[in-house]
Formats: structure tokens, C-alpha cells, sequence
């Protein structure tokens, strides 16, 4: 149930009360669409992973994203800040991670993943996003809207292959979040507050020095073609997908567009000898892009299949729709 009922009225209650408290930006990380993107990761079901990502995440985000808007706006402080898709996409980072998916499937979710988060901006939010949203730099090529980021100091929270290049395009750097547990120096949270303060003194006077785009550039070459899930979020990458999700028409075409954006880039890193991957993650790209061609340029025809092949997975109508 997300659009009422005891969880709603939870999570409704939980923003009001974060803001009365004296919250300055309020963020979150949405999940609709996840309890079928989820399944599909698993069983490496690309078309059920679209229809999340495309269509169920979207309907979602805009209801959601009008009710915080709305809140932020009646209490007249707080500003409504982002939405992260670490549910899809960081979900796909740790399994690949963990050798349980392909890397390039990770990484082409992290692109797709991308629509689902900018449709928080067209219902209101206004930025810095939210730390663990990965997607960050695509949507910051489309609105300029300023992007907090995680990393390589984020290791306490979890491993990720991109730990310098997230912070190329960064407005705010975070650990995300560090337990409470006693370290050799001191608790973790002290140890983890100064390795972010000494990584944001360096950043600082690399900008003040005239010299962020080099250190940018720095960070971006330390790990852009170590990882398909790291090629897609350099900046000329980030740039390449933006322009393919604003050429599209939908939400649907959009994510189909992302993906494709990022099926192409590292095509091209692997034929130009950057990009080295196994036999079987080309096996992979190749599938996918496969899939995204296969794809019906109807939502509703997507839907119809979805209905009849996983239609005890999801509620549609959780997600506006009535009895079909």
C-alpha cells in the first residue's frame, strides 16, 4: 500500500514531525516500484526491471513528490530536497558487488534509474539531492539543481567501484552513514567526520585555486574506465545520457533512452580498448541491448504483459491505476 492506509499516513506524519523539529531540507528514498525491480534483478528479468524503473517508479514519484512539495510549501522553511534511487540502483551496485548480477547490468539500472529521481525536481524538489542518489550527476547535466554525493569516504556505509569519480561533479560530499562503533583513533563517526573534512579542504582550495575543472578531470580519470558502472557516470557520460532522457517523450521512453545511452557508452569504451570486460559481462551488454530494442514503444502494451506475468507482484492500484 503506498498511497494510504496506516504506512502512508506513517510516513506523512514522520515529514511533518522532521520539520517541525527544525529539518532545513527534507529528502527520501523512495522505493515504489522496487518490490518488482527487485525480482527482476534477480532473475535478470530486464523487461520487468524496465516496467519498474519506467512506469511504476514514475507514477509513484509524482504522487509522492506532489504530497512533500505541498508539506514544504505549507510550513513556508523547509526546502524539499531530492529523492535517491539507492533502492534500484546502489541495490544493483552491491549484488554486482557481490558477483551475484553483471556489472554493465548495474551500471545501465544506475542510468535508467535516473528518470525515476528527476521526476522529484518537476514535482518540486529543488536540491541538494540526496547523498546515496548515484544518479546525481545526470540529474544535475538536466537542471543544474546541486547534488550532494557519497564515495570513497562512504566506504563505512558500503563498497562501490566509483569512489573517486562521484565526487567529480559534487556540490555536497557525504559518508552517507557510519555505526557507532569504537575505532582505534576514536568512535567511527569522529573518524569518518574528519577524513569529509579533510576531502572537502582539498576541494575547496582546488576551486579556489582556479583549478576544480582539473582536479575534476583527476577524479574522473582515476576510475572511469575501471568499471562499466564507473564509465557511466563521467561527466561527458552524465552529459550523453541527460540529452538522451530530455529527447524522449515519456517516463517510459526515457528510461528506454537511458539505457540505451549507456549501452552505447560502453560499447564504445570497450571498441576504443578503455573499457576491458569479461566474455560473459559482453555477453551480458549484449542482451541488453537486445532487450531495450525488444521493448514495445507502448507503456500500456509493457503493462498489459506485466499485469499478466507479474501481476501479484504489485498493486496497481498503488500506483493510480483501478480494476482492469
Amino acid at each position: 500500500m503506498l498511497r494510504g492506509g496506516a504506512p502512508w499516513e506513517k510516513l506523512k506524519r514522520s515529514f511533518e514531525l522532521c520539520m517541525d523539529a527544525g529539518a532545513d531540507i527534507v529528502s527520501i528514498e523512495s522505493i515504489g516500484g522496487k518490490e518488482l525491480h527487485d525480482q527482476g534483478l534477480m532473475y535478470g528479468e530486464f523487461r520487468a526491471i524496465t516496467f519498474a524503473l519506467g512506469v511504476l517508479a514514475p507514477r509513484d514519484m509524482g504522487w509522492l513528490w506532489d504530497h512533500i512539495s505541498q508539506m514544504c510549501l505549507a510550513n513556508g522553511r523547509v526546502v524539499p530536497g531530492g529523492d535517491t534511487a539507492c533502492g534500484f540502483g546502489n541495490t544493483a551496485m552491491q549484488l554486482a558487488h557481490q558477483k551475484m548480477l553483471p556489472e554493465v547490468l548495474a551500471a545501465v539500472v544506475r542510468a535508467m534509474s535516473a528518470v525515476r529521481s528527476l521526476i522529484a525536481f518537476e514535482h518540486g524538489a529543488i536540491g541538494p539531492s540526496k547523498d546515496c542518489a548515484y544518479e546525481g550527476p545526470f540529474i544535475k547535466a538536466i537542471t543544474g539543481c546541486p547534488i550532494s554525493m557519497e564515495g570513497k569516504s562512504a566506504t563505512c556505509a558500503h563498497f562501490s567501484p566509483l569512489g573517486n569519480i562521484a565526487a567529480a561533479m559534487c556540490d555536497l560530499w557525504s559518508n552517507e552513514s557510519v555505526q557507532n562503533v569504537r575505532l582505534l583513533s576514536g568512535s567511527a563517526p569522529e573518524a569518518y567526520t574528519e577524513l569529509l573534512t579533510y576531502d572537502c579542504r582539498l576541494m575547496n582550495v582546488a576551486a579556489s585555486k582556479g583549478q576544480a575543472a582539473l582536479f575534476r578531470d583527476w577524479l574522473t580519470e582515476s576510475d572511469e574506465w575501471l568499471s562499466p558502472q564507473a564509465a557511466v557516470l563521467s561527466p561527458v557520460a552524465a552529459y550523453r545520457i541527460a540529452e538522451a532522457i530530455v529527447a524522449a517523450d515519456s517516463d517510459y521512453q526515457r528510461t528506454i533512452a537511458a539505457g540505451s545511452a549507456a549501452v552505447s557508452i560502453l560499447k564504445d569504451g570497450i571498441a576504443s580498448g578503455r573499457l576491458k570486460l569479461s566474455g560473459r559481462e559482453q555477453q551480458w551488454l549484449e542482451r541488453i541491448e537486445k532487450e531495450l530494442c525488444s521493448l514495445p514503444a507502448k507503456e500500456d502494451d509493457l503493462r498489459n504483459e506485466m499485469l499478466e506475468q507479474h501481476g501479484q507482484v504489485f498493486d496497481p492500484a498503488s500506483y493510480g491505476w483501478g480494476e482492469f
